[in-house]
């Protein structure tokens, strides 16, 4: 299936508020978060993408947190606090961080709080700051219109995976197909040997359920029932780790964690206009038990 690649809106920038969806009743954390650069991103592109030049490109974390600024690309960055267009805000400024430093950076008060590279200035991303303990905030990705395909993402509470839905638009009367692919944030490629369950509904039925999938390759392929109607449908992915399924002892990796995601389908002109692809990155942690840290792949 071919991946749909994020364009910028010809003459009109669309920001979209953050939504707060129904969640489980236990929350991951935001006291820390780390932020790297998109492999590559030292050439133009990386703004084109679904993703965007850091990763992640917009990062919540808490009040009197850490947001550790990790340079794991093969060029220099900086990591600077304000727009390429009005310059420097004077909140944080790593200076010129070369391939494998890092910058820590505790936020003092809420707000949201642009930044982007000095020296690549297409490099932009966002840090949302809030309460401590306040609930994961939700937001809309606005991406290219497509009538075909949608590609939404979420990432684990850790910023060490990122979970890659590609799908087709909900049409009623036809199965859904969904490509799932699961990443290292920090290099972009497959994470071998992923454990996870999926459930889909719409409107409330279950049109998938999957239990105890195991991808070898990291990527896998499923289809839904075939839809009552063109409206979204709703997508639970849980990750259980990362490990052969006979050694689920030595799974690694976030567990028990359930990522959200929402594919909301085409609408005609106003699509066009305003597209409404969505992707719903609330993380929950399971009661069931805690997460572990994610080693690098």
């Amino acid at each position: 299936m071919k991946k749909q690649t994020s364009v910028a809106f010809p003459l009109v920038a669309i920001f979209v508020t953050a939504i707060m969806l129904g969640a489980p009743p236990i929350f991951a954390e935001n006291a820390d978060v780390t932020i790297v650069p998109t492999a590559g991103s030292g050439a133009p592109g990386c703004e084109e993408t679904t993703d965007g030049c850091y990763i992640p490109s917009t990062a919540t974390v808490d009040v009197g947190g850490l947001v550790i600024m990790s340079n794991t690309d093969t060029a220099a960055h900086t990591f600077t606090a304000g727009t390429a267009s009005d310059g420097p805000s004077g909140e944080f400024d790593t200076g010129l961080i070369m391939a494998g430093g890092l910058f820590e950076y505790s936020p003092v008060a809420v707000g949201e709080i642009p930044y982007f590279c000095m020296v690549h200035p297409w490099m932009q991303g966002l840090i949302i700051v809030q309460e401590a303990g306040a609930e994961p905030t939700a937001k809309l990705v606005v991406s290219a219109p497509s009538t075909i395909e949608t590609t939404v993402t979420g990432m684990s509470s850790d910023g060490k995976v990122r979970v890659e839905i590609t799908s087709i638009n909900p049409t009623a009367n036809e199965s859904m197909l969904i490509d799932l692919k699961f990443r290292d944030s920090s290099s972009g490629g497959l994470i071998q040997h992923a454990n996870y369950d999926i459930v889909a509904t719409q409107n409330g039925k279950e049109i998938l359920s999957f239990m105890g999938a195991h991808e070898h390759e990291g990527n896998g392929m499923h289809s839904t029932a075939p839809l009552a109607s063109d409206d979204s449908v709703d997508i639970e992915v849980t990750l259980l780790g990362f490990g052969l399924p006979d050694d689920q002892a030595n799974w690694t990796g976030p567990t028990g964690e359930i990522i959200y995601f929402n594919v909301v389908p085409e609408f005609g002109t106003i699509a066009a206009m305003i597209l409404a692809v969505a992707i719903i990155s609330i993380i929950a942690v399971s009661a069931r038990s805690r997460l572990s840290i994610m080693p690098r792949l």
